[in-house]
Order: C-alpha cells, then sequence, then structure tokens
C-alpha cells in the first residue's frame, strides 16, 4: 500500500464526501419539491451550470477509458474528440427550446417533455425506463475508474474483500445524492473540475519533459496506433466505424437523464446558450487527456517490473494511474409518478425519485460485477445505444408533432430490440457492426444504426397510422411554449 498516496486519497474523500452532505443547505430550498431535490430549484447561473455540465459528460470516462482506448487501440481513442466538438453547435439550438417548454409546464424530465408532448404514457415510460437502464453503464463506467485508482493505491481490487472500496465509495455517492439531490454533484463538480485541470496540465508538462519532447514521443508510437488502417479487401473498417461512432457518441450524449437534468437546472435558455460556447474548453482538455495515452505507451511503464501487475490486471485501464505513479510524488497521486400513483403527493413523489436513483447506481454496481470488459469506455457505447432510441422522440418533439406516440413506441421498440441483438453478437464487448452491400463490409457504431431502423419504422408507422384515421394529435403544449 503507498501511505503517503493513501492518505492524500482518503483525505480528499472525506473532504468531497463531507462537501456533498452539506450541499443540501447551499441555496436551501425544500427538498420535499422534486425540482428542488433534482433541478436544484433550475437556479444555477453560467459558472456552477458550466461546471456542473462539464462535471457531467467529463468524468472518469475522460480521465481513465480515454487514454486507455489511447494506449490499447491507437488512433481510434481520439473518436472522443470529435464528438464532443460536434455536440456543442447541435444542443445549441435544441435544448434552449427544451428548457423553455420544461420551464412553462414544470417538467423535471425528457419523459415528462414526452407525456406533455403526445400525451403518451406508454411512450413517456418508455423513454424514462430507457434512460434509467442506459445510465447503468454510464455510472458504472466511473465505478471502474474509482476501482482503477483504488487498486493504483495498492489496494487489491479482487474477490469479495476487493470490493469493499468500491462498495464503501458507491454507499457514500448514494447516500449523499439521495440526501442533497441535484446540488452535490454541482458542488463536487467545481472541485473535481479544478483538480483535474491541475493534474493534466502537470501532466502534460512533465511527462513529455521527461521523454525528451513530443516528438520522442511520437517517434516511439508504431504507425498502425498512430493512423487508423486503410480499406482492406472490400472492408471499411475504421474508415466508417469511427466516424460513426464519434457522430453516433456526439448525438447520444446530452439525451442522458443526468446530462438532461444539469441543462433544465440552468437558470435560463441564455445561461446555456453561454455554456455551449464555453464547453469546448473542456473539450481541448480531452485532447490533452487522451494525448497521455501515447504517453504511457512511449514511456513503455507497462513493462516495468511494479507496474507489470496493475496492467495485468487492469489492462489499458492503468495507462493514466501508472502515469501518476512513475512520474509523480505520492503525495500528488492521492489527488488523483404517473403510472403507479397519479395522485401521490409531492413528497412521495421525491421520495420515489430518491428511490430510483438508488436503484439506478446499485445496477451499475452490477455490470461492472458481471461484465468484464477490456476498454472501461465500451460501458459508455452500450449505453449510449440504448439512449440513442430516445431521441426521435424527444428531438423531433421539440420541432414538431408530425410524428404519431405510436409509431415512436414501434419505432423505439426496433431500434432497441436491433441494438441489444447485434451487441450481443459479441457478448456486448463490442459496439460495431458490419453491414454487408454489393460486396462491401460497412462497420458502424451500433447505436447509429439503430437509430436509422427507428426513424424509418417511426416514419413509415406514421404515415400508415394516419392513413387509417388513428393518429393522435393530443398535445399540452403550444407553440408559443419553445419561443424565448
Amino acid at each position: 500500500m503507498n501511505v503517503v498516496a493513501t492518505v492524500v486519497f482518503v483525505a480528499l474523500f472525506v473532504g468531497i464526501a463531507v462537501l456533498g452532505f452539506a450541499s443540501a443547505h447551499w441555496r436551501k430550498g425544500d427538498m420535499n419539491h422534486l425540482h428542488e431535490w433534482g433541478l436544484g430549484g433550475r437556479r444555477f447561473g453560467t459558472w456552477i451550470t458550466w461546471f456542473l455540465i462539464g462535471g457531467d459528460l467529463y468524468t472518469a470516462y475522460t480521465f481513465v477509458a480515454v487514454p486507455a482506448l489511447v494506449f490499447g487501440a491507437g488512433a481510434l481513442g481520439f473518436f472522443a474528440l470529435p464528438y464532443t466538438v460536434l455536440v456543442y453547435p447541435m444542443v445549441f439550438a435544441i435544448l434552449p427550446r427544451l428548457w423553455i417548454v420544461a420551464k412553462k409546464h414544470n417538467y423535471i424530465t425528457a419523459s415528462d417533455f414526452v407525456a406533455g408532448r403526445y400525451g403518451s404514457p406508454a411512450l413517456a415510460l418508455a423513454i424514462a425506463v430507457t434512460g434509467i437502464v442506459a445510465t447503468m453503464p454510464y455510472i458504472a463506467l466511473q465505478l471502474v475508474g474509482i476501482q482503477v485508482v483504488i487498486g493504483g493505491l495498492g489496494f487489491s481490487t479482487q474477490g469479495l474483500m476487493g470490493d469493499v472500496p468500491l462498495v464503501i465509495a458507491f454507499v457514500i455517492l448514494a447516500a449523499f445524492t439521495y440526501t442533497s439531490g441535484l446540488r452535490a454533484p454541482a458542488s463536487i463538480a467545481v472541485v473535481k473540475d479544478l483538480l483535474v485541470y491541475i493534474t493534466v496540465i502537470a501532466l502534460i508538462i512533465v511527462v513529455p519533459y521527461k521523454l525528451g519532447g513530443f516528438g520522442n514521443i511520437f517517434a516511439a508510437i508504431p504507425k498502425g496506433h498512430l493512423l487508423l488502417p486503410p480499406v482492406k479487401d472490400g472492408n471499411l473498417g475504421l474508415q466508417t466505424f469511427y466516424p460513426t461512432l464519434a457522430f453516433g457518441s456526439a448525438l447520444a450524449l446530452m439525451l442522458y437523464p443526468h446530462a438532461t437534468t444539469a441543462v433544465l437546472s440552468a437558470k435560463g435558455p441564455n445561461t446555456l446558450r453561454r455554456n455551449w460556447v464555453f464547453l469546448p474548453a473542456y473539450s481541448f482538455m480531452l485532447g490533452l487527456i487522451a494525448l497521455l495515452g501515447y504517453m504511457a505507451y512511449a514511456s513503455g511503464i507497462a513493462k516495468l517490473p511494479e507496474l507489470a501487475p496493475y496492467f495485468k490486471q487492469y489492462g489499458p485501464q492503468f495507462a493514466m494511474p501508472g502515469l501518476l505513479l512513475h512520474y509523480f510524488p505520492s503525495w500528488f497521486v492521492g489527488v488523483y409518478k404517473p403510472y403507479i400513483n397519479p395522485n401521490c403527493s409531492t413528497h412521495k413523489e421525491t421520495e420515489m425519485a430518491k428511490l430510483v436513483s438508488l436503484l439506478v447506481k446499485f445496477g451499475a454496481l452490477l455490470f461492472i460485477v458481471f461484465l468484464p470488459l477490456t476498454y472501461a469506455i465500451q460501458l459508455q457505447l452500450l449505453g449510449g445505444i440504448l439512449i440513442l432510441q430516445t431521441l426521435p422522440a424527444i428531438v423531433s418533439g421539440i420541432y414538431t408533432r408530425w410524428f404519431d406516440a405510436k409509431a415512436l413506441l414501434l419505432g423505439w421498440a426496433a431500434g432497441l430490440v436491433w441494438g441489444v441483438w447485434a451487441a450481443s453478437l459479441s457478448g456486448f464487448k463490442a459496439s460495431g457492426y458490419g453491414l454487408h452491400i454489393a460486396g462491401l463490409v460497412i462497420p458502424a457504431y451500433i447505436g447509429l444504426y439503430a437509430l436509422v431502423i427507428n426513424f424509418v419504422v417511426a416514419i413509415v408507422a406514421t404515415l400508415v397510422i394516419g392513413a387509417l384515421g388513428m393518429a393522435n394529435k393530443q398535445d399540452a403544449t403550444v407553440a408559443a411554449d419553445y419561443a424565448g
């Protein structure tokens, strides 16, 4: 066990936990009301929203999973950079409209909006359940990051006793989220993101200096790791998988419940628009973090006797902790209601939301226990396949009421079934599917293929339902609700 690093880590962990529980008293409101517990009273200004959205989106996925993918798979890992660049222009126009209509009708979640827009409890339930299930592997990715860090401190993470630190972290996370609601991640995000910025800046200066500069780093990387492989024997390979992975991930990113919650907690639509302008600063940081994968590869730390056992146990996930352990002193490493009881009271509704949040975190814990993966980032990509199937109902609903609710439900089911089937072909260990057309093999992100199926079914079904005179145009919103 690394005593100094462990002391620093525990001190930071305790400090963050205390901050999480104390956050219930920050901008105090009645926590029995769902909009106060789940959205912070919709009172977060530009800076808090910036840290909250950034903290929600750039988590252990950024710090552990991206360098791990670059370290193990090379250039493919950089898909995370264009996708975070693509997402902001898209959401600049879309999400302020969602905030406006949600504020006017007191919608707390995207499924609330779908219920009001389409007058379909079944479709709203499908969107809600999909969001819950898709979030489990996303949270599991964060727990994998914690697991790797705990291993880097010298503690065993194997067997029943090895899971104890992870369970403790899970319990504390669940507890302060239960008591403090969104205020906890909002306040913690400020501290966490500042630590991330300091750590990455230190790494990006110290490691290249010790390795003799970026020229030496790139010279040590095999060509196959620097470039995507070319088309071979009619198989387009990563030439199509890479862009579809980036585009599909960009479409999925802001559909996750935790991202939507962060958006709806903002003070107003202009707060969001300012954030979409400044959030690319996180994308710049992500590019630097991805480069750490190459630095870990060039440094040869996986072959060092003191670190080789960790790489054997955790694989590429240990690239980032390995750099910290090898190049930095020990103290620095330590830094590193509508369906069951429609007439329920506000208090009961909030209590149910808290219980569901605990269920999601417990499900995430099961994901990493029973679904071991070579690359932790695969957890996020599996969640993306699911959450993308909510896009037609949510995004199209923000602009038009043309789609029929029954058709959207059919499209959702078709995309979901096909996506899960395609992912199951690899035992849920890969997120690509090769489509065979005219002698060509076109690999692409499963989530994007499933989304195309979803849209096609929804469009055809809407036309058929309309022709049969069975369309339901019920809508609790009006055009003026989206302006502002």
